[in-house]
């Protein structure tokens, strides 16, 4: 009992200490808005057109959804090419051949072409002769420190696989190339492992491992991995598939391959540019975007009557823009695009899978809401805030419902994101250690005043009105004093 109040005293205490020192930081923290105009600062390294800033070039994958007409951007509808080739293609290709097509996906974007039947089943041969990890990583690595988030367990797996590479700093792309073919067959590994622990020691399920099936495919892995009883029907691995083709890579401008490049560039090991990596995709501007999607979702469903009537749907989606409803950030998640502008073109592809699963499954109101909600998201902002420019439904619309219907725990959907990424990450690295000799470093511009240093006996008692005016300078002041 002691203790315990020791350590409440010693908490209290903690939280004073934090809550002056913020008043402080809050002042120092403030940067007024037009200092990005005045010093012409890319905020998000996005023009002020919304164009994005040209920091790199690449030959990886290619993000198109608007064109420049006389200075203005002009909407069009968006298409995703991998090494030149559009992901439609390889995705109408793969199913009507009915075979999986994330194996030959992750096989282009690598090595930049598309193998014949004998290369590509050789290179799923190596994929699942590296699916195995190291000899007690599971107990070592993942039981003994539980984490209720996978993605920061997976990064921590990440960083820990350094340990048990004989030669984990070599950048040679030999070695590269070795290093990029154990990650991506081990991911789906690593996530349904950190997944069982997370399930057995945070909710108190049986614990259940299964081992991964060198004879199957990464999706049909994956799902076998996470289900107790290791069932799937082929329908269920044919979307996952898709699901995992369409998220493989998105150009080198998205924040977690611009991560992989800028963390590349200063010469590190692959294990340290990947885990930053999944860090970026954790969040939910990214690739936690499908979980605050099906959670703004569950809320639609809960608060409205009649999931038929558009008027009462779109009222609602006024009420979380104006930021009466929803998380009050007044977004609509799953709704808008950095790059596509009329159509996100994974969307479409995905939509359609949606539709086929939601019928088998028995959620065709729930698609019908989804499409509704996806028709009314761009009149609800033109009429609530009058935005003028084209939104469109991006790809997290769908997937998290897709990952629903097919029985994938919430905490599991940006892992899925991760496993497939995993391949544009290794790519974008390759690239950017074989093509680019410098590091990566933009300019940050200081506003803040130049003060004396005041010596301790002269400073007054800590309060926020003694930093008030001496926190940061204006444009204006700095152009005098230089």
């Amino acid at each position: 009992m002691a203790q315990n109040e020791t350590n409440k005293q010693k908490e209290t205490a903690m939280q004073s200490y934090i809550n002056l020192i913020h008043e402080q930081n809050a002042v120092w923290n403030s940067i007024p808005s037009h200092y990005y105009s005045d010093y012409n600062v890319k905020r998000g390294l996005r023009n002020a057109d919304g164009s994005g800033v040209l920091a790199g070039l690449t030959t990886v994958g290619e993000v198109h959804g608007y064109v420049m007409d006389e200075g203005n951007k002009a909407p069009i509808h968006g298409t995703l090419r991998y090494r030149g080739i559009d992901v439609k293609d390889i995705v109408e290709n793969c199913q009507k051949e009915k075979r999986f097509g994330f194996e030959e996906t992750a096989f282009l974007l690598l090595f930049g072409f598309l193998p014949d039947k004998e290369t590509l089943d050789d290179f799923g041969k190596i994929l699942a002769s590296r699916r195995d990890l190291p000899a007690g990583f599971t107990e070592d690595m993942i039981f003994k420190a539980p984490s209720k988030n996978i993605m920061n367990k997976l990064s921590r797996s990440v960083l820990a696989l350094y340990s048990y590479d004989d030669n984990p700093d070599d950048i040679s792309v030999p070695n590269l190339l070795r290093q990029s073919l154990d990650l991506i067959a081990r991911f789906p590994v690593l996530v349904a492992n950190a997944y069982s622990c997370k399930r057995h020691y945070c909710d108190g399920e049986s614990l259940v491992l299964h081992n991964p099936n060198p004879e199957l495919s990464a999706a049909e892995n994956f799902l076998a991995m996470i289900r107790p009883n290791k069932k799937y029907t082929p329908l269920e691995a044919e979307i996952l598939d898709l699901a995992l083709i369409l998220q493989a890579e998105h150009g080198g401008g998205n924040n977690s391959a611009f991560t992989v490049h800028v963390v590349s560039s200063t010469g590190t090991d692959t294990y340290s540019a990947i885990a930053a990596a999944v860090g970026s995709l954790k969040g939910p501007k990214h690739g936690g975007a499908n979980a605050k999607m099906q959670a703004q979702m569950a809320e639609i469903k809960k608060n409205i009557k009649d999931w038929t009537d558009e008027n009462e749907v779109l009222e609602y989606l006024k009420k979380i823009i104006r930021k009466e409803a929803g998380d009050g950030k007044g977004l609509i998640y799953g709704i808008g695009h950095a790059v596509y502008t009329l159509s996100d073109p994974r969307t479409l592809i995905l939509k359609e899978k949606a539709k086929e699963l939601a019928t088998v499954t028995g959620h065709n109101e729930e698609f019908a809401l989804y499409d509704l909600v996806q028709r009314l998201a761009p009149r609800a902002f033109r009429e609530e805030k009058g935005l003028e420019k084209e939104v469109c439904a991006n790809v997290d619309f769908y997937s998290g419902f897709v990952f629903e219907m097919l029985g994938i725990a919430p905490e599991l959907h940006t892992p899925l994101f991760a496993m497939s990424r995993i391949v544009g990450w290794c790519a974008h690295r390759i690239e950017e250690i074989t093509t680019s000799n410098k590091i990566l470093r933009p300019a940050y511009k200081t506003i803040a005043k130049r003060l004396p240093y005041t010596p301790i006996a002269e400073r007054d008692t800590l309060g926020v009105e003694h930093l008030i005016d001496s926190a940061i300078n204006s444009p204006e002041v700095e152009m005098l004093e230089s």
